[in-house]
Parts: C-alpha cells; structure tokens; sequence
C-alpha cells in the first residue's frame, strides 16, 4: 500500500486514526500498540500478503534472541550470532538468490554447461529496512545499551509499524524503546504531523512526480538517440527526482509517526548542500549511513588502525551499503565509486578543509559527482551507465526525442524548475521545520494552504492515476 494512493488516503489512513483514538479515549493509561499493529499488518498484507507469515516468525525469532541475551548472558555470542544468521540468511536469499543464481547460469552457459533449473524469489517489501531494524534491537540488547521488550507486541510494532515499515527511516531501537512503553499524543504534536505528511505528500506527487517523468523518458532512450543536453537533463532529472521522492516518504513517514505520539529520526539533511562526497553521506539517508558506522564501521576498527586500515574500512562500507540498495552490478559500482571518492577525500585531507574554504566550488563539484554516481544507480545495467556516461560526457547535438518532447510540457517543466531551487537553498535551510517552528501567523496560514490547498489538488492528481510507487520501495 502505497502512502500516496487512494485507498490508503481515504481508506486506510482514516480508519487507523478513527480507531486508534476511541481506544485511547476508552484506556486512558495504555497506548494504543495492538490496534497500531493491528493495522502495520493489514498494511503489509495488502501489499505482501505471502510473506507476513516470514515478518512475524523472524519477529518472534528476534524477540527471544533479546531475552535470551539478557537473561542467559552467558552464551549471548551465540544467541547474537543465531540472530545475524537468521536476518542476514533471510535477506541474502530473497534478495540476492535471483542475481546469484542468474550469475551463475550465465558462466555455465558459456561454458557449454546446462543451467540450473531456477524459480524466481520475488522479493519481500521492505526487507532490508526491516532486517536492519531488528539487528539493531538484538546488537543494542547485547551491548547493554537497551533492555529488551517483555511485551511481544510492543516489540512486533517496532518491527512492523506502517509509517516506516517500507522504506524507513531506519529506526534504532534504542532510539524508540521508551516510546513503545509510554509516550504522550497532542493536538500540536497531531497538527505538525498533518502538515509534515502533506508537506510529503506534495513532493512526492508534485515534484518527485514530475522529475520522474523526465528522467524516466530520457533513461528509456536508445543511447543511440541520446545527446548530450538530453542525457544531462536526464541525469540531473533523476537526481531531483530521488531526493524528492526519497525525503518525501521520511516526511511522510515522520509525520504519521507524530500522528500517534511517535517521534521518528530524521534521515536527510540538506545533502545536496554537501561540500565533500563524506559530507553528502552525513546528509542524505543519515539513519542507514549512521547504522552502518555504529554497527560495521566502528567495529570493524574505524578510523584507529591507520590510514590504510580506515581505507579498507571505508571501501567495505560502501561496498555494503551499494549491495544492500539491490542485487545489481550497477548498485555495487556505485557504491564502489562513492567509496573511491571518500577514500581519495580522507587520504588527500579534503574531507578536513574548512566547510567555508572555496564553499561554492566545493558544493558545485559535489553535486556533479553525486549525479554521476546517480547515473549507475538508475541504470539497468552497467553498458547502459557507462554509455549514458559517455554521452554526458561528449559533446552531440540531436533533435529532441518524440517521446522526450511530450513530457517536457509546462507542467513538468515548472516543477523541475522549482526542484532545481534545492541547489541553492542554504545548507541549513528547512522550509517545513521553518513553518513547524517560527511563533506568528505564517505556519497557521501555510498550514490552512497546504492542508485546504495543495492536499486535495494532490489527492485529485492521484485519483487521476498521476502518482507512481516510491523508488525505496524496491530495496
């Protein structure tokens, strides 16, 4: 079920709020866990009704790793390690099996060997951020930094709470432990919720919408009908496009979240702000760049152990972290790439140049190598990337596409242009947390706007067929 689409607008999203509060009226003193679980499962059912039964049992798997560690401390190692096993087993084989699988036909066939007989898995949604969720409850119980849950169903909606079950933000569980126990609903706390889910909302409709149909029309061209200026726009279009679409569902998911009283992370912060490639990484999906320091980097010896040692690191992290988006030669060349560049930043020091030092040529040579990178992301395969590269890269001039020339209409046009004001804005700048905290009648007013405004116009682009699943939701 997707956050921007009719049943869950006018269905699902009103009957969870309707319910979960006259059960807050009728018990005062306990939060409302089962009926929001209740509901984080009929939302997963709807879109992947064959694998809840795998999100429970690895639930209640994870659930007992936690008390074992905590009560049977003694061989905690290994309740730790049977819990890895267990998510990272899971993960590897409905993700990667296929890829694998097919690597490997590949070679044989060209070998002149028969292949192997194969049934493709189809892939759980929301897999890797729930795997990632759950790793952290059992590494924060076995470093004493948490106690675990004693209830089963608190712990199963930190696990599968709707808001951010598919595509995050990663939520530690020594983050939201006190909130699954106790936590307290407001009028205020409920109103900033509505205006951040449709602050989302219109991104995700609106720009995201609009970038995604550029960049998904230039992206879809025979190279041999690409030019220079049309794979630029494609480049830049996508770039756009996965920030908006991205953020869109953290807002989104945020703001659902203060709908019931809960206080999620935030995961972007300005990134196309960065002045260092080390820099985007602390800005942009800042829950997973922050899981992976916590739980792989620094153990893994950090940056103690000298520079080529920090190297290593580095490089295994973003290796990973390419992996973990999807099983694809693209999404390891790209995080291969992003940890070329942060290699070359530490080793070189630019990663320790004064943030105002050459600040605007800094950013501007970021964000080029961040679109760069994007193009391996988006691409199908790795000819396809390098091609659209050399493109990007060579001077041609060809008449636009038939194709490219019906998309680029106004409508489009207009929001690619409000998109493209992201690369300017200042590094600090956050327009919904602007109009969430400033005291004078401009957030009331830009509240009335987007809430009697801009929500039913989305909700009509919607009903219209005008919207398109978030990119996260394939990884």
């Amino acid at each position: 079920m997707v956050f921007s689409s009719t049943i869950f607008l006018f269905g699902f999203l009103p009957a969870v709020i309707i319910t979960y509060y006259v059960h807050r009226s009728l018990l005062r003193k306990k939060p409302g866990n089962a009926i929001l679980l209740a509901f984080s499962y009929v939302f997963y059912l709807y879109g992947a009704a064959g694998f809840l039964l795998i999100l429970m049992l690895s639930t209640l798997a994870d659930f007992v790793f936690g008390l074992l560690i905590d009560r049977k401390a003694r061989h905690k190692h290994l309740w730790l390690s049977l819990s890895v096993l267990v998510n990272i087993g899971l993960l590897a084989y409905f993700k990667y099996a296929n890829f694998f699988v097919g690597e490997l036909n590949s070679v044989l066939v060209s070998w002149g060997i028969a292949s192997v007989e194969w049934t493709n898995v189809a892939l759980p949604i929301g897999i890797s951020f729930f795997t990632f969720q759950k790793l952290s409850y059992t590494f924060d119980v076995f470093r004493g930094k948490s106690r675990p849950l004693e209830n089963i169903l608190d712990f199963a909606l930190y696990v599968a709470m709707f808001p951010q079950l598919i595509a995050g933000p990663i939520v530690r569980y020594s983050y939201i432990r006190d909130q699954l126990i106790q936590r307290r609903e407001s009028w205020g706390l409920f109103y900033n919720g509505i205006m951040r889910f449709c602050w989302g909302l219109a991104k995700k409709v609106l720009i995201a919408g609009a970038c995604g149909q550029i960049a998904d029309a230039v992206f879809g061209l025979d190279l041999k009908l690409l030019d220079t200026k049309t794979a630029w726009l494609g480049a830049v279009a996508y770039t756009l496009q996965i920030y908006f679409d991205f953020s869109a569902y953290t807002d989104m998911a945020i703001g659902l979240g203060m709908l019931f009283g809960f206080q999620f992370p935030e995961n972007f912060n300005r990134p196309y702000s960065a002045v260092s490639i080390t820099d985007f990484w602390r800005r942009w999906h800042m829950t997973l760049t922050n899981w992976f320091r916590d739980y792989l980097y620094i153990p893994l010896g950090g940056n103690r152990r000298g520079i080529a040692q920090t190297s290593a690191n580095l490089a295994t992290v973003c290796v990973l972290c390419g992996l973990w988006h999807g099983a694809n030669w693209t999404f390891l060349l790209w995080g291969v790439y992003h940890g070329m560049v942060m290699v070359i930043e530490r080793v070189s020091g630019l990663r320790d140049v004064a943030r105002e030092k050459f600040y605007y040529a800094r950013r501007v040579l970021t964000i080029l190598v961040v679109t760069v990178g994007w193009v391996f992301f988006r691409s199908e395969d790795i000819s396809h990337a390098f091609g659209f590269l050399g493109t990007m890269f060579t001077a041609t001039n060809l008449p636009p596409s038939c194709e490219l020339s019906l998309i680029l209409n106004y409508r489009t046009v207009l929001f690619l242009v409000t998109a493209l004001t992201v690369f300017f804005m200042p590094a600090e700048f956050s327009g919904i947390k602007t109009l969430m905290t400033r005291k004078d009648p401009v957030p009331l007013v830009a509240g009335i706007i987007m809430i009697l405004l801009l929500l039913p116009y989305c909700a009509a682009m919607i009903v219209g067929g005008s919207s398109s699943p978030f990119i996260y939701f394939r990884f």
